[in-house]
C-alpha cells in the first residue's frame, strides 16, 4: 500500500547510516551508532588512499554484524567497481574464497590474520589468486604475516588497518613492507581523525611511553544508542580541543621512534576471538543466567 516512488527523505551528515552492536561487559551488547558524515569520510579516505578503479573488484564477505561489512559493501558501490557478494559462511572457507576470486576477478578483500593464515596455506594460492590489496584488521597483525604474504602472492599489499567500531571501522592505517624483524605498527590516523596516547590522567605522554589511546575527530560515533550511562563513559570532553569529544578506546599503545603508533594489549578483560570483540563478562553473564550454573555458583 505504500508509494513506489523515491520517498526523497532529506538526509544530512549527522544523521545515522547504521547502528552495530558490540560485546557488552554486563552481558547486554552495545549498539554504536554512526553518522553519514563518518562512514562518507572514511570511504573517502579510502578511495583516495588505494584507488580503485574500473579494472578492480571488491569481495563481500565479512559478516553483516562485524563493521568491515561496511566497508567491504559502500566503498566500492560508491566508486562505481563491481561488487562481489559471497554466500553466508563462505568466510570460513578458503577453497569457496580462492573460487570466488578467480571467477569474478576479486582484486581486493579483507581478513582477520588468523583467516588470512589459514588462506595462505592453501595449494596453489599463488597461482590461483590476482589480488591487489588484502586489508587486515579485527585483532592485532602478526609480524610473519606480511613476510608471508610477501612469499605467496606476488605484487599483492598488506594493509594494517585499526578502528574500535565506535569510530566508523578504522581510523589508523599502515601499508605493511618488508620489515619482519619488528612488530606490525597500526600506523597513522586517517583524515579527521585525531590520536592521542595518554596517561591516567589525561595527559600526554612522551614518545615510547605506554598510555591509553584516545581518538577524535569525524570518526567518532553519536554514541551508544539508547545508553547515556555507557556513552558518558567512553565518550569524554576532549581536553585539548573545546567543544569536541574523545574516545576512550582501551588499548595500550606507544609512539614509535618513526612516528608510528605500536599496540601493545588492552587495558580490561576484553579479548578478540576471529576478529570479534567478546567482553568476558558477556560470558560470565551467559553462564550464570544457566540454573545449573547458578547453582552451583
Amino acid at each position: 500500500h505504500h508509494a513506489s516512488s523515491n520517498p526523497g527523505v532529506a538526509l544530512h551528515g549527522e544523521h545515522l547510516a547504521y547502528v552495530i552492536y558490540t560485546s557488552g561487559s554486563t552481558g547486554r551488547p552495545k549498539g554504536a551508532a554512526i553518522r553519514h558524515d563518518a562512514l562518507t569520510n572514511c570511504m573517502v579516505w579510502m578511495q583516495e588512499t588505494y584507488q580503485l578503479t574500473d579494472t578492480d573488484a571488491v569481495l563481500h564477505k565479512a559478516p553483516f554484524g562485524f563493521d568491515v561489512s561496511v566497508w567491504e559493501i559502500f566503498w566500492p558501490l560508491s566508486v562505481g567497481v563491481r561488487l562481489v557478494v559471497a554466500q553466508p559462511g563462505d568466510h570460513r572457507d578458503p577453497e569457496r574464497i580462492i573460487e570466488l576470486i578467480q571467477r569474478h576477478g576479486v582484486t581486493t578483500l579483507n581478513f582477520v590474520p588468523s583467516m588470512l593464515k589459514a588462506f595462505l596455506a592453501y595449494p596453489d594460492v599463488k597461482a590461483k589468486t590476482r589480488l591487489k590489496h588484502i586489508m587486515c584488521g579485527g585483532e592485532a597483525v602478526p609480524a610473519t604475516l606480511q613476510q608471508d604474504v610477501a612469499e605467496c602472492l606476488d605484487g599483492a599489499h598488506l594493509h594494517d588497518l585499526y578502528g574500535p567500531t565506535e569510530t566508523t571501522i578504522h581510523v589508523t592505517h599502515w601499508w605493511c613492507r618488508d620489515d619482519a624483524h619488528r612488530q606490525i605498527p597500526i600506523g597513522r590516523p586517517i583524515s579527521g581523525t585525531r590520536t592521542y596516547v595518554l596517561d591516567g590522567e589525561l595527559n600526554l605522554v612522551p614518545q615510547g611511553v605506554a598510555g591509553e589511546l584516545y581518538l577524535g575527530g569525524i570518526s567518532l560515533a553519536r554514541g551508544y544508542l539508547n545508553r547515556s550511562d555507557l556513552t558518558a563513559e567512553r565518550f569524554i570532553a576532549d581536553p585539548f580541543t573545546e567543544g569536541e569529544r574523545l574516545y576512550r578506546t582501551g588499548d595500550l599503545v606507544r609512539w614509535r621512534e618513526d612516528g608510528q603508533l605500536e599496540y601493545l594489549g588492552r587495558l580490561d578483560h576484553q579479548v578478540k576471538i576471529r576478529g570479534l570483540r567478546i567482553e568476558l563478562g558477556e560470558i560470565e553473564a551467559e553462564l550464570l543466567a544457566q540454573p545449573e550454573v547458578r547453582e552451583a555458583v
